[in-house]
């Protein structure tokens, strides 16, 4: 922020994954694969996928399955363009030594429920999250930015959690294209909410991504970092570095910031 210049926040943004919501893995179905019970939604998947695709091995279809996950994440952090889920099957498949176009009608289509359902009842809520947004409602103008590869998750996530109304807005990268830090996917969320980004508040826990994202489009930051991490290298410094959700409140509270 520039020297002397005070700033009103209107709207408060969010990230989603490790931010309002995390991953608990113990609620992940169970599978029993090379001698060990690991913690997979391939113990749902397999059974769908193994009548139409003979010759599949469990092991192939785990091994496979991690690797497209890997190979995705590698292909994102490139350039920061989003890989949807159908695209990361693609991946998947040529992985086992299938074509895509050669899967059976529907097969993705199940596959990607499935493993979907599994990671949305994996989603525990992060600690002092309720009472933050009870204080917020009606305080201030909410909205999510979020990479993740499927927007039905997130907002399956968000509607059994009684969240989705709360957000006047929620974008994901797979329906922008893009994925955070990049400026386009922060820009989708502010033309719906009509505000600049001089009057946001953006949260999230990736200094890297979030607050670099948010810093580069001319958002204040707020990174969530319960760790107590160090900065990383090149990642620029966030307005609020915060241990908790619960910290969050009393910054809002003074409603006005000055450097």
């Amino acid at each position: 922020m520039a020297a002397g210049r005070s700033r009103r926040y209107t709207t408060v943004l969010f990230d989603l994954f490790d931010t309002l919501v995390r991953f608990d893995r113990r609620r992940l179905p169970t599978l029993h694969i090379n001698g060990r019970d690991v913690r997979s939604s391939v113990a749902a998947l397999y059974p769908i996928a193994a009548s139409a695709l003979p010759g599949v091995t469990l092991e192939a279809f785990y091994e496979g399955f991690y690797w497209s996950y890997d190979e995705a994440e590698r292909r994102r952090a490139d350039d920061h363009r989003e890989i949807s889920a159908r695209d990361r099957f693609a991946i998947f498949y040529r992985r086992l030594g299938v074509e895509p176009a050669s899967v059976p009608d529907g097969l993705t289509e199940r596959l990607l429920v499935a493993h979907m359902g599994c990671l949305a009842e994996a989603a525990d809520a992060m600690p002092g999250r309720e009472a933050l947004l009870e204080w917020l409602a009606g305080r201030y103008r909410l909205g999510l930015v979020s990479n993740f590869d499927y927007t039905p998750t997130v907002e399956r996530i968000l509607g059994e959690a009684r969240l989705l109304d709360r957000f006047e807005v929620v974008v994901v990268s797979d329906a922008v294209g893009w994925r955070k830090p990049r400026r386009a996917i922060f820009e989708a969320a502010f033309g719906p909410l009509g505000v600049g980004p001089e009057e946001c508040l953006f949260i999230g826990d990736r200094a890297e991504i979030d607050v670099a994202g948010a810093k580069g489009v001319g958002m204040d930051a707020a990174w969530l970092n319960p760790d107590r991490a160090p900065l990383p290298e090149g990642a620029p410094a966030p307005d609020f570095d915060l241990a908790g959700l619960r910290e969050l409140r009393p910054i809002l509270e003074g409603t006005e910031k000055t450097s």
